[in-house]
């Protein structure tokens, strides 16, 4: 499995001046982790991606591959670094975030012809991407992945893809809406949150979201909606499930992205789409009683 996307720099902020925690993260990063914990060693986890040739890039590459997680795909751009954003946690949990990103390395993730990078992710049995990742590609890049996405489905091979909708990432809220339903349209596996989908597409709520979603062809996947718990899409539960809640949040920080990579890892292992809704549930939960996006290994070791 290939996750497609930015890496960047993770400042937590504390609650006293001078304090913050540094750390390396991003969405489609997030998911290939938590999807690399959750999985059997035979399975491979790449992430594909373009950092910096300065010592931040490095000490990003060493944790990537302290997780497990390959990295021979992530290119090394000359003249450009890691984007940078910083965490602010309100006392229920929620998170707010700064971004500087602007000569983001990633933005070149298909730069020129992208054959190169393209002809590498051929080969996996999987694709994960967000709409953070298209929001950072130019409008020139986003159409050769699209057209490579049509591609490689036609060849057999399987996408899934994310909402992770951030408005300030876009040139106009059209192009946004016009690139992430082309997505939703080219995948095989979608992972919907109701509150990006509202924001983006104007909804009414969950039940309007799926029938849209429907209206494109969107086969198989999960709505996402926190602690209300995820329903599925393009498949039936074989009984009612229920999700426990979590008592006390520390921080939703990577909630949707954990999802997906427990998700994603029952369905790598033939899990049913009760097992996976489960999985990303519970997954999720976890997530969201840590600081931060990444769990440290060690408490991750604990709770399971």
């Amino acid at each position: 499995m290939a996750c497609i996307g930015e890496a960047m720099i993770e400042l937590s902020l504390g609650s006293t001046e001078g304090n913050a925690r540094v750390g390396y993260a991003g969405d489609t990063l997030n998911t290939a982790i938590y999807l690399r914990r959750l999985l059997p060693a035979e399975f491979a986890v790449e992430f594909v991606s373009v950092v910096g040739t300065d010592p931040l890039s490095d000490r990003m590459l060493a944790f990537v591959e302290s997780e497990g997680v390959g990295t021979r795909h992530i290119r090394r751009h000359p003249d450009r670094i890691p984007g940078l954003y910083a965490i602010t946690t309100d006392p229920s949990g929620e998170r707010s975030f700064t971004y500087w990103r602007d000569n983001s390395a990633a933005r070149t993730l298909f730069s020129g012809d992208g054959g190169e990078t393209f002809a590498a992710l051929s080969g996996f049995d999987l694709v994960y991407y967000s709409a953070i990742t298209l929001a950072i590609l130019s409008p020139k890049q986003r159409a050769a992945l699209f057209d490579w996405i049509d591609s490689y489905r036609a060849a057999g091979g399987m996408v899934a893809f994310d909402s992770n909708f951030r408005r300030r990432l876009w040139e106009d809220i059209a192009t946004a809406r016009r690139d992430v339903e082309t997505a939703w349209r080219k995948c095989d596996v979608a992972f919907p949150s109701v509150d990006d989908e509202i924001d983006l597409f104007g909804d009414a709520d969950a039940a309007a979201v799926l029938r849209r979603l429907e209206g494109y062809g969107v086969p198989f996947g999960a709505l996402k909606r926190g602690g209300e718990g995820p329903l599925p899409i393009g498949a039936e539960l074989a009984a009612p499930q229920s999700y426990r809640m979590v008592d006390r949040v520390v921080d939703t920080t990577a909630a949707g992205d954990s999802f997906v990579g427990g998700f994603l890892s029952q369905v790598a292992q033939g899990g049913d789409i009760g097992a996976a809704l489960m999985a990303g549930h519970e997954c999720a939960a976890r997530v969201i009683t840590c600081p931060g996006a990444i769990v440290p290994k060690e408490r991750w070791a604990v709770g399971r």
